[in-house]
Parts: structure tokens; sequence; C-alpha cells
């Protein structure tokens, strides 16, 4: 990854400083770092999420929709990029007794991490978090939505359309119309209650596609181009599965002949990529307000709590807040699952739009209710995941060829693979354990980003 330069990252540093930033505890190796000049070059969490490097269009909205100063807003990426790496870090340490973990705050200033057991609580406040004990570890949480998941393929879940771990709860949360709906679902799956809270909802969720035409991508109807893409020498893009099945035709924003979609899956999930044709080339862009481009660094997947833009054909840009990971919605065609929910607004035509926080790519936009007049609720399908179900590449303005040195040190870890937190690697005759899901990218590489690797 290319360093930042000098004077911009003294003017985040600025930001921060004069916003109020998040204090933690150095990531394990960051102590020698600060001992050994020649390891001052590994770059921070915020340098890794190249936050510096955030476009302005993005910064912009998240002052718009979450009422914040310029200041407060780069200091918001740069806390979420420091909490996402001690937040892996004390999953990996806590093991089994991990609960959860969420930033809040303005600027996200604070990290809460909850364990099932009270003798943690030393160690994660060691790390400048706030400790919480809690019931049910995010094991229990999340086999019992898995029950939930497997149920839905048998019983009716129209009127209790979504499910999710809600870890600020400690529970498994189902919104239901109809509260004897999820009371059904939740017995149909044999959950105990007590891991379960059921919510009122007035709205069930949609895909956000329609029939309407004027931008992006047509197939019959109109989507949003969600990244970018490559997979080996062919060039395309990421999409929602319900914008398209295999083989169906798609012509560009300016009606020329675009490419085939080779691969789909909706309901279960909610993803897709279509194969382009030479006409069109693959870029580290996605398309901001004004048809400013919007930088894309990577993939790093952000904790729940931090802030999150999404760019659609539509309403253009608007922000929010990550609400929960791992969730379950029933829209009219079936359930998908694995979601992320979040607190940003969507109308149709975004379905299949780029989800970002900062410059690092989440997700693309599934379906959700409400509108971007009074507020809403949307759905992403998480990018990483669909990067590696298709064996696809994100494009990013990072990355490329490997750098000057050794090209191959040995070992398991890949450039291009997908990596979720707690998956293990080795790489020049040493053992690392992954803290945040990310895409790996040349210049990634574990001893060069301990916001993303910790050695075991």
């Amino acid at each position: 990854m290319l360093p930042i330069p000098p004077r911009r990252a003294a003017a985040a540093c600025a930001a921060v400083a004069a916003a109020g930033a998040l204090v933690f505890a150095g990531l394990p190796g960051t102590a020698n770092a600060q001992a050994d000049p020649a390891a001052s070059s590994v770059p921070s969490p915020a340098e890794t999420a190249a936050v510096d490097s955030t476009s302005p269009e993005v910064l912009k909205a998240m002052q718009r929709d979450l009422g914040l100063t310029s200041a407060q807003a780069e200091a918001r990426l740069v806390n979420e990029a420091e909490a996402g790496a001690v937040a892996g870090a004390l999953r990996n340490a806590l093991g089994r007794d991990f609960a959860g973990a969420w930033v809040h705050g303005a600027t996200s200033a604070r990290l809460t991490v909850a364990t099932t057991d009270a003798s943690d609580v030393r160690a994660i406040e060691a790390r400048g978090a706030r400790a919480e004990v809690a019931a049910h570890s995010i094991g229990q949480l999340d086999a019992a939505k898995d029950r939930l998941d497997r149920a839905a393929s048998k019983t009716a879940t129209r009127d209790a359309p979504v499910w999710y771990v809600d870890v600020r709860s400690n529970a498994v949360v189902v919104r239901a119309v109809r509260p004897a709906a999820a009371k059904a679902l939740v017995s149909a799956a044999g959950v105990d209650s007590s891991l379960v809270r059921v919510e009122r909802a007035k709205d069930r969720p949609r895909p956000l596609y329609d029939l309407v035409g004027g931008d992006p991508y047509y197939m019959g109807g109109r989507c949003s181009i969600g990244f970018p893409i490559t997979k080996g020498t062919q060039q395309g893009f990421a999409t929602a599965g319900h914008c398209g099945r295999a083989g169906t035709a798609t012509t560009g924003y300016n009606q020329v002949a675009q490419g085939t979609f080779q691969a789909s899956i909706f309901p279960g999930r909610d993803m897709a990529w279509v194969a382009t044709n030479s006409q069109w080339t693959a870029t580290p862009y996605v398309k901001g307000q004004g048809g400013q481009r919007v930088g894309v660094g990577g993939s790093t997947q952000s904790p729940v709590g931090a802030s999150i833009c999404r760019s659609g054909s539509t309403t253009g840009w608007h922000c929010g807040t990550i609400q929960q990971h791992n969730t379950s919605v029933t829209y009219p065609e079936g359930t998908i699952s694995g979601v992320t929910r979040t607190t940003v607004c969507a109308e149709p035509g975004d379905s299949g739009g780029s989800y970002i926080s900062g410059s690092q790519a989440q997700g693309v936009t599934s379906g959700g209710s409400g509108n971007c007049r009074s507020g809403g609720t949307t759905y992403h399908q998480p990018i990483n995941p669909l990067l590696q179900q298709f064996g696809l590449t994100l494009k990013t303005t990072g990355g490329g060829d490997p750098g000057p040195g050794d090209p191959d040190p040995g070992g398991t870890w890949a450039a291009g693979k997908v990596y979720a937190a707690g998956d293990s690697v080795t790489y020049g005759g040493a053992t690392y354990r992954c803290l945040q899901g990310h895409q790996a990218q040349f210049g990634w590489e574990p001893p060069n980003t301990p916001a993303l690797w910790q050695r075991a």
C-alpha cells in the first residue's frame, strides 16, 4: 500500500485531535514498532484502511446524513478503523467468551466489547475498550439464528420477515408484523425463548429494483453497478442476485451492449456478477454525486455502529450506520441470509449499488423499506462472501503487483483470497490470525498490516 502523504496524514491527525479520538492500547507488535525505528513504517489501522484517501463525496454525505462536522466525519472514520482492529484482537483473545463488539458516539469514540466471563473485564479495559458482561456468547447467538434460518425454509415468514443477531442487546431479534408469526418461527426452530426478543415491525422489506429507464445498467428493468471486479483477465462488476439470472444480458447507462450475468444467487443469498465485453473497463471507483469518482481501497468489514454510505442510481449518496451483521430477511420472493442491516435509505433502482465505509467496500444493495424522503432501513449483501463465492477480485486503488524484496516468502497467505476474522495463515515462516474480514491484496501482507493480522 502506498504511504499516506505527510501533509495529508498530518491534517487527518489534526482533525482527529480536534474532534476527539478513541484511544486504544497498541495492537500486538506495535510496542516493538515504537521501540524499533525500522518498524515504524508499519501502517496504522487508519492507514491500512486508507482513511486519508476517503472521497470528499463520502465525507460530505456523512456530514449531511449523520449531522457531523468535517472534522467529526474524519475522526469517526479513524476511530472506526482503530476499533475494528482492537475488536478483532479481543475476539481472538476471548475465544468462546466473546459476545460481540460495537462502536457508538458521534465520532465512534467509544468501543464496547462484551464477554460472558467477568474475569475478562480487566483484559478488555486494558485495551481501552468498555467491557460489558453478557449472558450469551456470539457463538450461542449465531447458532440460534442458524436454527431460525433452517426453520424458515419450512415455515411461513412473510409476517416475521427479519431476524438477526443484535450484539448490543445480546439477543436474536425477530421483527414481526404479527408477533404470533415470530413465536411460530421460534417454536419451529426449537430455539430457547430466552435467546430471542420479538419486535413489532410495520413494514415488509422488498428488493429495490424497478422498471424505470434512465441510469447505470438495464436488464429489462434497472439496477445499479456494485463494484468493478476481475476474474483472471475477464472484467466485470458485482451486483445483486435479484437483478438478473445467469445468461441475462445487460446494457450500460448509455444503452450500449455491456455484458451478461455469469452467476446469480437469489433467494438464499442476494449476489451476482456480470462479465462485460471489451468496450467496458473495470476501474477502482464508484460513482459519486455529480459524476465524481470515489476510490475503493479494499474490503475490510466495518463493525456494528460504524458509519456507512451508499451510492445508487436513483437516490445518489446517502449515509447511516451499521445496525447488525448476520441478518436474515424475507422478501416476497423468499428469504435471504447473511446480509447486513443499516439505517441508510434507498429506493427502487438503487439495488445492486455500492455500500462503502470510508474507502472500504462493504456490500451491494439488496432491499429494504421506507424511502429517502421519510427515512428507511436497508439490507446489503456483504462484498467479501460475494467475492469468495464467485472467485472474483475487487478492483482497488491499492494492491497490484508484489513490492520489492522476496516475491515468494512462502506460506498459505495469498493475494485475492477472502479471509474471515479468526482465519489462520502462514507467511514467511510465521503464523498469523485474521482480525477483520477482508480480501487480501499485495501490500496487505500479514507483517505489514497489524490492523488485519495478529502474529500467533
